[in-house]
């Protein structure tokens, strides 16, 4: 009896070596998945210079055309500080950041139509750091796109401050978040057609329902309410109230964000907004994936 308890006990300890040097392998072949996928959608970002040119034109045509139109619409009376370009720039940034970061989504579409998808499934991966890779790269590519927009903010009289760098940092959250959502609808859509209608659909409304174009605040009925919800709501504020300057301070209440109540959410409870948004939809993403492929 002795001796068997012996050798339980001398076998207990390279069982519980050999479990642990199995998880720190999975581990490490998560990491290398999370790199791998995070460097493919850095590559296909960096190869496209034409598509990264297009990025930069078409926001600040919006900012200079439709931002300097609606300028007009300020009253007169508003002091020097007053531009509608300033407080249309989070915008701006969120718009440059919208589009490279679906596209991540998109291409777990065109793998699954390639065949290239089933090749990684096939890997001894587990699945959620091939979304999470994916994710992480997708963010990189839109703040990657948001940077030369967000280079050229003094054109609308924004300064150069050391705040920009907390705006970088919350357009890299926010990146992610649309990479989130975009990841969820192609894990759900089974063909490029349906994605793009999805994409289209629910993108468009969430953009001008986020006080992108107009204030939050002070909304009447239905529109108020469904601002509120809208989470990005709380992203554009949150850069709105981070860029430095006078510009959007100087419309006065016109500049006043959402409000919960007579509750104003800070800056870092509108950024837990968009966290819980991106962690919701990559968890929902990860268990179809999982179940669906």
């Amino acid at each position: 009896m002795a001796e068997t308890a012996g050798t339980a006990d001398t076998a207990a300890p390279p069982r519980a070596a050999a479990d642990a040097a199995g998880r720190r392998g999975h581990l490490a072949a998560d990491l290398r998945a999370v790199r791998v996928l995070w460097q493919r959608e850095v590559i296909r970002f960096g190869r496209n210079r034409l598509r990264i040119a297009m990025s930069v034109i078409m926001p600040m045509m919006f900012l200079l055309v439709f931002g300097t139109g609606l300028n007009a619409a300020v009253p007169a009376e508003q002091d020097a500080t007053s531009d509608f370009r300033a407080f249309f720039f989070p915008g701006v940034l969120l718009m440059a950041v919208q589009a490279p970061a679906m596209a991540a989504g998109a291409s777990i579409v065109w793998d699954r139509q390639a065949g290239f998808l089933r090749q990684l499934l096939v890997a001894p991966v587990r699945r959620p750091p091939l979304l999470t890779g994916t994710c992480l790269g997708g963010a990189t590519a839109g703040l990657g796109y948001a940077l030369p927009v967000l280079c050229l903010a003094g054109l609308v009289g924004i300064p150069y401050r050391p705040e920009l760098l907390l705006v970088l940092a919350e357009l890299a959250l926010i990146a992610f978040a649309f990479t989130s959502l975009g990841v969820l609808v192609a894990v759900c859509a089974k063909h490029p057609e349906t994605f793009q209608i999805v994409i289209g659909l629910c993108m468009m409304p969430l953009l001008f329902l986020s006080g992108a174009v107009f204030p939050a605040s002070g909304l009447p009925g239905w529109l108020g309410t469904v601002v509120s919800l809208n989470p990005l709501t709380y992203a554009v504020d949150a850069l709105r109230r981070t860029l430095p300057g006078e510009g959007v301070s100087g419309l006065g209440d016109r500049a006043a964000g959402p409000q919960w109540g007579d509750w104003t959410p800070s800056v870092p409870a509108e950024l837990g907004c968009v966290a819980v948004l991106a962690a919701l939809a990559l968890t929902v993403a990860t268990y179809r994936f999982a179940r669906s492929e």
